[in-house]
């Protein structure tokens, strides 16, 4: 099980470790004195690769000070990488747990949000397919109704996956769709409800006023309803990841973050940056377009997937 994880994440990262682990290998092995130039070098690598301006200084200076203690040019490579291993880590699985805690009420609510065009409806598919795989009754709700794709979208999933279906004519009101999926989950006794969103840009006040809506209605038809409010984010957008993030965080008060299409971008240190600034837990990230391509998000899986090829 943790080596077929480990293989994903691996196969998942390969753009970003070759793009940011990478390039650091080269300067080192051009400049193993790490002398300042060289140190401001991998902090432009680091940088670039989206992880952060404060994680990337802070490893920088650790890296100054451990020089000063180990000059040899023969270990240069090893010490950023440890360093690099430890800061990352540390990052990613502090303060929060490192894994979604399991659902005790039902039904289970899953309120999902983001952008559009970061996948969010398939990244609900696939957590829908997760789901019942475990034997879980799920139940999708097709809150998105400015789309009538996304409605159409959700219903094909539903049929793939075996899991129950509430939707309404395009243009219905989003709540109502939210309330009667959630009276429909109760009645049928389904152990899961995840609810897809409208995704218009975040900077809208109406798309935000909409989303706390939904979870006003929901909190009314079930106490601490909704249990997780996850942000789908694409790892590809780098630094706009953030901001978004950091938005629905001040509005929605988000639980944690499912990062997608990470398979196609050398920006996967954005998931850093991210839990570095905001402090919020990674839940899942998605590697690709078909039903298993989803994985609970691991800490030390994907640190060890990052420089899985650096330590080969």
């Amino acid at each position: 099980m943790l080596a077929t994880l480990l293989n994903r994440f691996k196969k998942g990262l390969t753009r970003t470790r070759q793009g940011m682990f990478g390039k650091i290998r080269e300067v080192i092995r051009r400049h193993p004195e790490l002398d300042e130039q060289t140190l401001e070098d991998i902090e432009d690598i680091l940088i670039q690769a989206d992880i952060g301006v404060d994680p990337a200084l802070r490893i920088i200076d650790r890296l100054r000070e451990r020089v000063k203690t180990h000059p040899a040019p023969a270990e240069a490579e090893g010490i950023v990488q440890r360093l690099l291993e430890e800061e990352i880590l540390q990052i990613l699985q502090s303060p929060h747990p490192r894994a979604q805690p399991p659902p005790a009420a039902t039904p289970y609510v899953i309120l999902v949000v983001g952008v559009n065009g970061v996948g969010k409806t398939t990244t609900i598919g696939k957590m829908a397919a997760h789901y019942r795989a475990g034997g879980k009754r799920v139940l999708l709700a097709a809150c998105d109704t400015f789309r009538a794709a996304a409605i159409d979208q959700l219903s094909i999933w539903a049929e793939r996956t075996g899991a129950d279906l509430v939707r309404h004519r395009p243009g219905a009101d989003a709540a109502s769709v939210a309330f009667d999926a959630l009276s429909a989950a109760r009645s049928r006794r389904i152990d899961i409800v995840l609810i897809d969103t409208a995704g218009r840009l975040h900077t809208r006040v109406n798309l935000m006023g909409e989303l706390k809506k939904i979870r006003r209605v929901l909190g009314k038809c079930q106490d601490g309803a909704p249990h997780e409010t996850l942000l789908v984010l694409d790892a590809a957008t780098g630094q706009n990841a953030v901001a978004q993030a950091r938005q629905f965080h001040t509005d929605l008060d988000i639980t944690g973050l499912i990062l997608a299409k990470l398979d196609g971008t050398a920006r996967g240190g954005v998931v850093i940056a991210i839990a570095d600034e905001l402090g919020l837990p990674v839940r899942m990230v998605g590697f690709g377009e078909g039903p298993d391509d989803y994985s609970d998000f691991d800490p030390n899986a994907f640190v060890k997937a990052l420089f899985e090829d650096v330590k080969e």
